[in-house]
């Protein structure tokens, strides 16, 4: 059985969603919970599911949390009582197979580093989010905000991971690799894309060449590759965009009688429609490149998304992903 240390006093309104999305977790996925934070709030939370004390659910009392104000380096550094540093300790301990939370972002970054260690070969860690795309077939766009400013060597790097990503836990047969740009063509970007250019033609990747931003979502792409500030602006614009697809279909659909019937007769393909671009169904980032198994999930996650995060991380915990990515970059070292 995977065990997978949940950060309960992450989220913007935790440990509510925390609780309740290991609750699913267990019983669905019949994996090993273990809540880490505030053992009171947590079990005053547990106490109101009937039948949640003979779920495999562990609580592990924190004596303080990281919240989204505090300074992530010097949270990292300070809150060594934190429930975000024990779950990060747990997983180097061997107690947990993986680790997630919905909280500050940085801070989880910080730990995840400095607690865990970066694979080797590894220069900086990557955040790789998951995009839905017309074709059903998920892409990997990384790095989507933990680095925001990149060298070319990282970019190749970013590569090597997001693939192994892709075909181990996405089980896509040999992804296409992008790199993200203004125009397909070479000549097309900045420096630092024409320079990453040449190191991902030599790695042996599927490398299809520069993609555009409406590529992200075409499914002619399986591995997306760009710095973390492009890849955030553009994790930000589509978060925003399915909001306000989905705010104005709602105004319309009540306009009139008529389209509120048609809602009725067509509710089923506005669910799956739903389903396939909210976050919550995606779970959470993987943090590719650290010593262990480390999901940051949006800090309004609600229970389905910290369900689906838990799944994520076991499914990460299963797929050694890690060891494949140490050989891998070792090749493309020695290369």
């Amino acid at each position: 059985m995977v065990t997978i240390a949940v950060d309960a006093m992450g989220g913007d309104k935790a440990p509510v969603p925390e609780v309740e999305g290991a609750i699913r977790a267990a019983r669905e996925l019949g994996h090993r919970i273990v809540l880490v934070g505030d053992r009171g709030q947590i079990q005053r939370t547990l106490d109101k599911h009937a039948g949640a004390r003979e779920l495999p659910i562990q609580v592990v009392h924190a004596e303080d949390r990281i919240t989204m104000d505090d300074h992530a380096a010097k949270a990292a550094r300070t809150k060594k009582g934190s429930s975000m540093h024990l779950c990060a300790r747990m997983v180097l301990d061997g107690k947990a197979d993986g680790f997630l939370s919905a909280g500050n972002t940085g801070a989880c970054m910080a730990i995840a580093k400095m607690v865990l260690g970066k694979v080797p070969g590894v220069d900086r860690p990557a955040l790789s989010g998951v995009f839905p795309t017309l074709k059903g077939t998920p892409v990997v766009v990384l790095d989507v905000g933990a680095n925001v400013d990149c060298e070319p060597r990282m970019l190749a790097q970013f590569a090597v991971m997001g693939e192994i990503y892709s075909r181990l836990v996405l089980k896509v047969d040999r992804p296409r690799v992008g790199l993200l740009s203004i125009g397909e063509e070479e000549h097309k970007g900045n420096a630092l894309t024409r320079d990453t250019t040449p190191l991902l033609k030599e790695l042996g990747l599927n490398f299809i060449g520069n993609v555009e931003g409406r590529d992200i979502f075409s499914g002619h792409t399986d591995v997306i590759v760009c710095d973390g500030f492009v890849g955030n602006v553009a994790l930000k614009v589509s978060e925003g965009l399915v909001d306000m697809i989905g705010g104005m279909l709602k105004e319309s659909l009540k306009a009139t009688v008529t389209r509120k019937i048609g809602f009725l007769l067509s509710r089923s393909a506005f669910r799956e429609f739903k389903k396939r671009v909210d976050y919550s169904e995606i779970g959470g980032a993987p943090l590719l490149g650290v010593k262990g198994v480390c999901i940051i999930c949006h800090g309004r996650s609600d229970a389905n998304a910290i369900k689906n995060a838990i799944r994520v991380a076991a499914d990460f915990a299963s797929s050694n992903m890690n060891l494949r990515i140490e050989e891998e970059l070792r090749e493309f070292a020695k290369a």
